[in-house]
């Protein structure tokens, strides 16, 4: 599903991606999933706060 969003993206040109996720050890999966296909740590954006629950991640395309 995420090669499928992150190929769908690209497609119509797009150019980055953003996500948020958790940062508790239940994410610890999706985080590592996220890193796989390229994705790293970034700052909070589009108004969100930082917060110590949430994890930050872009890709660009």
């Amino acid at each position: 599903m995420l090669r499928h969003i992150v190929a769908q993206a690209r497609e119509r040109g797009i150019r980055s991606l953003w996500l948020e996720t958790g940062s508790e050890d239940a994410f610890i999966s999706a985080r590592a999933l996220y890193a796989s296909e390229g994705f790293a740590p970034c700052r909070p954006f589009e108004g969100y706060a930082p917060d110590p629950l949430s994890t930050f991640m872009t890709r660009e395309l």
